[in-house]
């Protein structure tokens, strides 16, 4: 058992989300970095999509029942087994009664820690993602508290210390260009590039506001319409809202970007008052970008399955 000391800000269970569904008004939750969940699994010999603690700013604690190895990836939220420092990327092994602690760091926002085997969650519409705000799936369908005990399989042996090189995070995000900018003012994509925005304290796993002390204000509308995590959504008050994994499957303001599918990672560590720019790609270079990270994650399994074959 893995048992929850200390909830800190917001600690749930997450995997690589729920797909296919958003025709019937489910929304996709899942890692806010899936780059981060699957490196963690690979870590610890999981399969890439079981089901990982994702911490929200730190300030959590847990304790270990049993014997496991255990990797910490993302943000480095300053973590400690007992008093030994941890960093994100690596693995590590844990006894019974091992305390394994997060603080804070003003540079993060989220860790996520993945357990050798998985822990032991029900699937539901085929994932065990939490989706905290329709309060379903993962644990109980919220967010972890102080008491909640996680199980998971006992592993004994502790495997060799083994790390892996996470793809940088930045505040330069990759977006195409949003299919309503020609029912925006002259200029607005062009003026949204342009600009350096701060996140709001607006912000959450359903979507991030940003601020600027220029904004695109409008009175453009549209007929409400799908929408998805990365979409860009700009209402008339010219904040954009990028929209998260948790987010709404519909919504009625103009789409004036779309952030690629490889960059909507790094606003799992942008926070409040963090600066951020937009640059225009194509959507050639978007899938270049997607294949580089997939070759990243191909390349540390092959090098991680030769390692276990030794």
């Amino acid at each position: 058992m893995l048992k929850v000391i200390k909830q800190g800000v917001l600690c749930s269970i997450q995997d690589a989300g729920r797909h296919g569904y958003r025709h019937l008004g489910v929304g996709q939750s899942g890692a806010l970095d899936p780059t981060a969940l699957k490196l963690a699994n690979l870590l610890v010999n999981n399969n890439i999509n079981d089901p990982v603690i994702e911490i929200t700013i730190g300030l959590a604690e847990f304790e270990f029942s049993a014997s496991t190895n255990f990797s910490i990836t993302g943000g480095d939220l300053r973590a400690k087994l007992n008093s030994s420092p941890l960093y994100p990327g690596w693995r590590y092994f844990a006894k019974p009664g091992d305390k394994l602690s997060f603080a804070t760091n003003h540079s993060a926002q989220r860790a996520y820690l993945a357990i050798q085997g998985g822990f032991a969650i029900e699937e539901l519409l085929n994932a065990k993602s939490t989706d905290i705000q329709a309060q379903f799936g993962g644990f109980s369908g919220r967010a972890l508290i102080a008491g909640d005990e996680l199980s998971f399989p006992c592993n004994k042996v502790a495997l060799k210390h083994l790390g892996a090189k996470q793809p940088e995070y930045a505040n330069e995000v990759r977006v195409l260009k949003g299919p309503h900018c020609d029912k925006l003012p002259k200029g607005a994509f062009e003026h949204f590039l342009q600009t350096e925005w701060l996140i709001s304290e607006m912000h959450s796993r359903m979507g991030s506001r940003l601020t600027a002390n220029q904004t695109i204000k409008h009175n453009a509308t549209i007929s409400s319409q799908a929408v998805h995590p990365g979409v860009v959504q700009l209402p008339p008050n010219g904040h954009p809202i990028v929209l998260l994994n948790d987010c709404q499957t519909t919504g009625g303001y103009p789409i004036i970007a779309s952030v690629i599918s490889a960059d909507l990672r790094l606003f799992s560590q942008l926070g409040s008052k963090q600066k951020c720019k937009f640059s225009s790609v194509s959507v050639s270079q978007a899938h270049q970008a997607m294949n580089k990270l997939n070759s990243h994650l191909a390349q540390f399994a092959l090098a991680n399955n030769n390692n276990i074959e030794q």
